[in-house]
């Protein structure tokens, strides 16, 4: 799959998720196999004004390349003016994210909004690519509802706008994540356009993965997959290479990667910004774990790095033969 100057055959891509893809936890899954990595998505209206949150998301550092910076917005020119400020951050491409399902973000014109709209959702396309010098990509869905699927004229529109590559979450707006992926509008979609297509939704195994590229995707993206289980890339691209399955990471590999993880975090986001976030990957870090529900209460209570270490290796030291599958 090519992407401006990126060509990756097969490629396992991080997808961009608000509050989990910070640069802790893409370094992480960069580590463990991913391919190219996304931002979380931000304003195009924040960067404009220079809000320091939004300035933050946007950082990125070598270990992680290839990165892509994701913004959303409803006015073309702030998102033309957003995509030059976002260059300077040094990202190998821009992504413009059309697929947001949130309420909060919907209201506003954002996101999936745009599928509603698709002479606004060109205008902010054709802006962002005419902005910047890097390659733009588009991350989108594949209608608003079931009644107004437009994804097949949404992907002619974005390549011809100039766009690199699309990527698709097949659901619609009004499914946000419940109900299944229709995977099968991959295959429609690959015979309307050229540019690389990267197929997103319920790929949680190597062997979704696998079913995925035989639809003809060119890239496979993992969203909520690899929040549950990080070592999905690792995984994914062994099994797309042998046809075997990996072990299942062992306590202790587990316990090191959440220490790592959050030693990460603490660094790029500061103490106070990292310890409670952080909480939220304890449950794939701990997932099926014997007797490690009090682990969690106590780790859910500290919010001192050294204790939480400690509580860390501490439960490694008492349950040091333990071996558990994802």
């Amino acid at each position: 799959m090519k992407i401006g100057s990126i060509d990756i055959d097969k490629p396992i891509i991080l997808a961009p998720m608000e509050d989990v893809t910070d640069t802790a936890f893409r370094v992480i899954c960069k580590r463990l196999g991913a391919d190219i990595v996304y931002t979380e998505f931000t304003s195009s209206e924040a960067i404009i004004r220079g809000i320091p949150k939004a300035l933050h998301k946007i950082e990125i550092v070598e270990e992680e390349r290839p990165v892509a910076i994701q913004l959303f917005g409803g006015i073309e020119d702030s998102m033309a003016e957003a995509a030059r400020r976002a260059e300077s951050f040094g990202p190998d491409f821009i992504d413009i994210n059309c697929g947001c399902w949130v309420k909060n973000h919907v209201a506003h014109g954002h996101g999936a909004a745009l599928l509603k709209d698709l002479p606004r959702f060109e205008k902010i396309v054709q802006a962002t690519v005419k902005a910047t010098k890097l390659p733009v990509t588009v991350k989108t869905r594949l209608g608003w509802d079931t009644s107004s699927i437009v994804i097949e004229d949404v992907a002619r529109m974005v390549e011809q706008s100039g766009a690199k590559a699309i990527a698709i979450h097949c659901r619609t707006r009004s499914q946000a994540y419940t109900g299944k992926a229709d995977w099968h509008w991959l295959e429609k979609i690959k015979k309307v356009v050229t540019i690389p297509v990267i197929g997103n939704g319920d790929v949680v195994t190597p062997e979704d993965a696998q079913r995925m590229f035989s639809i003809g995707c060119d890239g496979v993206m993992i969203g909520r997959g690899a929040l549950a289980n990080p070592w999905i890339f690792r995984q994914a691209r062994h099994y797309l290479r042998t046809g075997e399955h990996l072990p299942a990471p062992t306590l202790e590999e587990r316990i090191s990667l959440c220490i790592e993880h959050l030693k990460l975090s603490v660094h790029h986001n500061g103490l106070r910004d990292a310890i409670i976030p952080f909480r939220k990957y304890y449950l794939a870090y701990l997932k099926g774990i014997p007797r490690v529900h009090k682990l969690r209460q106590e780790l859910m209570q500290l919010a001192d790095l050294d204790k939480i270490i400690d509580c860390l290796h501490e439960f490694l030291t008492h349950n040091a033969h333990e071996v558990h599958s994802t």
